[in-house]
């Protein structure tokens, strides 16, 4: 079944990619680097999780809308994109390495916070997928009020990293 295909590469990739932000988390830290926004970072997860269970749950034997899932994996193509132009330095933490410059390539020259952009799709695009509209649009609202403290708080971040001496 489509949907099971889908649901199973989705959680593999999530999987995939909390590994690679282990490692990089590691080498960002090793790096002198330093984790802000700690305290929110659960809520993170937890919202993420939340969304993918509910997915399975619901979602497991429903037709999927092949128009949007082609939508998704765009979207997919957007996030290797964030990635690769991160490189080590991408992460689900926010980390902060002194004297480290941002990054300005890839899609880094267009917008502030693509990865955010992309993820915030996706949490409303793959429900609607399978048909889920009160979900996606439940899990949007989540995760708007998530990203606006971490959003925030990268900011301030980065600012007070390019206000350092």
């Amino acid at each position: 079944m489509l949907s099971v295909a889908v649901l199973t590469l989705v959680t593999l990739q999530r999987l995939m990619e909390l590994v690679l932000a282990r490692r990089n988390t590691r080498i960002l830290i090793a790096h002198g680097g330093i984790e802000i926004g700690a305290g929110h970072y659960p809520l993170i997860v937890a919202l993420h999780t939340a969304w993918l269970a509910g997915l399975w749950a619901l979602a497991w034997n429903r037709p999927i809308d092949l128009a949007l899932l082609g939508v998704f994996a765009g979207l997919q193509a957007l996030r290797l994109w964030v990635l690769a132009s991160l490189g080590e330095r991408w992460t689900t933490r926010i980390i902060i390495v002194p004297g480290l410059p941002l990054v300005r390539k890839g899609p880094y020259r267009f917008l502030r916070h693509p990865n955010y952009l992309i993820v915030a799709a996706e949490i409303l695009i793959l429900p609607l997928a399978f048909g889920l509209t009160a979900y996606a649009v439940l899990f949007s609202a989540l995760n708007a009020v998530v990203l606006a403290v971490r959003i925030r708080t990268e900011n301030r971040a980065l600012q007070d990293e390019r206000e350092r001496p």
